[in-house]
């Protein structure tokens, strides 16, 4: 898919929604494994998001300052016996970014044709 400049794709879009939900229920920061169930879950998607796809997703997000991302500390894994996860925040440019892709008519046309298939 060919992108216009300043524009999100649809993966974006629904990386920075899913994560502004979550962050209005409570959870500051999500990690990879966490987005991917929430968009799912969220688009009534039949499978996961291929994770190549969505973490190249998050790095772009990230080089164009939409999200901040950490890695938490290694110990806190090594406690829960797991590998370390690496958070994400969306800015507040990001949350402008994702306000003016839900305001562009193909956006809006792409998740009613989205809805409609799903009912």
């Amino acid at each position: 898919m060919r992108r216009r400049a300043g524009t999100l794709v649809p993966l974006e879009v629904s990386i920075l929604e899913v994560a502004m939900a979550l962050h209005g229920r409570g959870v500051p920061e999500v990690y990879g494994f966490q987005l991917a169930k929430a968009i799912r879950q969220a688009h009534d998607a039949r499978r996961l998001t291929a994770y190549g796809t969505l973490y190249k997703a998050l790095d772009r997000l990230a080089l164009a300052d939409l999200l901040t991302s950490r890695w938490e500390d290694p110990q806190q894994a090594a406690a829960e016996g797991r590998p370390r996860r690496r958070f994400y925040k969306v800015t507040l440019t990001g949350e402008a970014a994702l306000a003016e892709a839900l305001q562009r008519p193909e956006t809006t046309s792409r998740r009613r044709s989205a809805a409609a298939v799903r009912t």
